[in-house]
């Protein structure tokens, strides 16, 4: 175990590196594109997510809501429990903060590249349970510790199986799978899954 994750620290610094050297033109277009329309403001949202034996972080991404979104979303009694309901996402189409350019970074997952940077940082791993804010703790119950064993990552087995098609309480059978079966060779497989379920836009929105 302690050599798989050597390896798979030692591969996340190298990829990341890669990725954000080879990606670095698509964050000059999305600067740019950023000043255009309804999407003016800050080129990054960060939130708070839970990492690593409950450590908390900043998840970083292009943003693709209207400022503010958070804070919108709380003062809105009924949207925020739809949210919850829906494991906490609003339905497709249903979610007001998005912005008409934050809909293609979502569809195409381009939103994600920045989480690259946390990658770099070890916050995330590559490959891992998407990391789940505070809320979402209470969906594990008694095995929210397991969950927690392990680095949260940019793509993981739950992407990989649907994404956002995909709520709780299954969501907590497939991320605590991942982490019962842990290995390099399932890392590579849900590498090249999360890459052919990019492209088909899955449970992406």
């Amino acid at each position: 175990m302690k050599t798989y994750l050597l390896l798979k620290r030692f591969l996340d610094i190298v990829l990341s590196i890669v990725a954000l050297v080879v990606l670095s033109p698509i964050f000059l277009v999305v600067s740019i594109l950023d000043r255009i329309g309804d999407n003016k403001g800050p080129l990054f949202y960060r939130q708070v997510r839970i990492g690593l034996n409950g450590k908390s972080f900043k998840i970083i991404k292009f943003r693709s809501m209207v400022v503010n979104a958070d804070e919108r979303l709380r003062a809105n009694p009924e949207l925020y429990q739809e949210y919850i309901k829906n494991s906490y996402k609003l339905p497709e189409g249903r979610d007001p903060r998005i912005t008409s350019l934050g809909h293609f970074l979502r569809k195409t997952s381009v939103d994600e590249i920045p989480q690259f940077i946390n990658v770099l940082k070890g916050e995330m791993a590559l490959i891992g349970p998407r990391p789940v804010v505070e809320e979402e703790l209470s969906e594990y119950g008694k095995r929210v510790d397991k969950l927690l064993s392990v680095k949260p990552g940019a793509m993981g087995y739950w992407q990989a199986s649907g994404r956002s098609n995909i709520g709780y309480p299954q969501r907590c059978e497939i991320e605590l799978f991942y982490v019962d079966h842990a290995s390099l060779s399932f890392d590579i497989k849900i590498f090249f899954k999360n890459i052919i379920s990019i492209f088909r836009s899955e449970g992406a929105y």
